[in-house]
């Protein structure tokens, strides 16, 4: 085999390595928001106070500075190589800082 040869052979197995390997490339699951078990949601009951619920949620994704008693829970999680799994979001409605509806069918359009 030539020198020409064998360069041209090694040049197309370093390729052909680099084409197989970029396949295997680690992807994190990417989460977003607030991101809470369904355990710590169903605990979550009308009468609470916001101390209470940010025990058990967390601080609120979105904090609007003129709805003082809404807390805005924001999630999206997308798992790598798939679509998004789960896109939504949950409010909490508080009176004189006391939890009076809790509205968790609340979700975000897929094209997001």
């Amino acid at each position: 085999m030539n020198a020409t040869m064998r360069k041209t052979t090694l040049l197309f197995l370093s390729f052909l390595m680099l084409v197989l390997a970029s396949g295997c490339v680690y992807r994190a699951d990417i989460s977003q928001g607030n991101v809470f078990d369904q355990e710590d949601l169903d605990q979550t009951k009308i009468g609470m106070t916001k101390s209470q619920v940010r025990f058990l949620l967390g601080t609120p994704m979105i904090d609007d500075p003129f709805t003082r008693d809404r807390w805005d829970y924001v999630y999206y999680l997308k798992l790598p190589r798939e679509e998004a799994r789960q896109k939504g979001w949950i409010s909490i409605f508080f009176v004189d800082g006391k939890v009076t509806e809790i509205r968790t069918d609340q979700y975000l359009s897929p094209e997001l």
